[in-house]
């Protein structure tokens, strides 16, 4: 595993801010309604939370992530980075999710709609480290 890798700090931010255009489209127009639902979550209880707070720690989690997938999968192309993303998004963060949604008995529906957001977007991540 390439941890001494120089990391493209570009790259992570461009990742990043990514993950974030690719969660407005996911939750928004995409499946923002059906998500809602099946998540339990109202436009009331949103208006109820500090969005600020929300975003900013969705912002480091992200930067976590990002630079993580950019350690591990070190130097690749935009296809080789794409890979690993969908790789990793789909054997590590999908399965987890399910496992967890297993035994909170949460609908199948809703994990697909989280999990597929993660897949997606590790790959969209691992294109873009890998565009570097």
């Amino acid at each position: 595993m390439p941890l001494d890798a120089d990391l493209n700090l570009i790259a992570v931010l461009l990742a990043v801010v990514a993950a974030f255009g690719l969660g407005a489209l996911w939750y928004g127009p995409l499946f923002g309604t059906r998500w809602q639902a099946l998540a339990g979550i109202t436009d009331e209880s949103i208006a109820g939370v500090s969005m600020g707070k929300v975003y900013g720690s969705a912002f480091a989690l992200q930067l976590v992530a990002v630079v993580t997938l950019a350690l591990v999968m070190g130097e690749a192309t935009l296809v080789g980075g794409a890979l690993v993303g969908l790789v990793l998004g789909a054997a590590f963060v999908a399965t987890a999710l399910g496992v967890t949604y297993l035994f909170s008995q949460k609908p199948l529906a809703l994990w697909a709609i989280d999990a597929g957001y993660h897949v997606a977007y590790y790959t969209v991540a691992g294109a873009i480290l890998g565009a570097f």
